[in-house]
């Protein structure tokens, strides 16, 4: 039986963190979302927001560290690995900016193939920025269509999480998923 590689996606502020968090409570393996990380390391040399000042950098940056995480899911044979993005919302963001990027971002969506894919729609009521976040509600809107559209194009059926709690929104994963 192989690696099961599921993706929880979503605009920023959609209550991505807390699920995969409760995921990580309830004893799954999750990979967590490494874009806050690549930014604080920017941030300690000098560089305020480099998705603003190098968008393609931070995205190869992003790309590479997501590609990895897929590579390494596979060491967990046998088990359901739970991503926080994947290598796909590279591609979304760069096309919400309008920016290009080289034939390797495509491939790489193209051979990093997930299972399943559940989408959090923006969510005002728990919206809120901070320093890693910069985008406002309105953003975070057409990042979501971006991300739908960019995975509906490498063929994916979107399964949307529906507003909720934490607990009932990781349940309604955990059971969409038969477990």
């Amino acid at each position: 039986m192989k690696t099961k590689k599921i993706v929880i996606t979503g605009g920023p502020g959609t209550g991505k963190s807390s699920i995969v968090n409760e995921l990580i409570k309830r004893k799954y393996i999750c990979l967590e979302e490494i874009s806050r990380q690549v930014t604080i390391d920017a941030k300690k040399d000098g560089i305020d927001q480099l998705f603003l000042t190098n968008p393609l950098l931070f995205s190869e940056m992003l790309l590479k560290g997501r590609q990895k995480q897929f590579t390494q899911a596979n060491n967990y044979p046998n088990n359901t690995i739970f991503f926080d993005r994947g290598v796909h919302d590279v591609l979304a963001y760069m096309d919400y900016i309008g920016d290009s990027y080289p034939e390797t971002f495509i491939n790489t969506c193209k051979t990093a193939v997930y299972d399943t894919v559940f989408i959090l729609k923006p969510w005002k009521e728990i919206y809120t920025s901070d320093s890693e976040r910069y985008e406002s509600f309105e953003q975070a809107l057409q990042i979501h269509e971006n991300l739908v559209n960019t995975y509906t194009k490498y063929n994916y059926n979107l399964i949307d999480v529906p507003f909720d709690t934490v607990e009932n929104r990781t349940n309604f994963i955990l059971k969409a998923l038969g477990m």
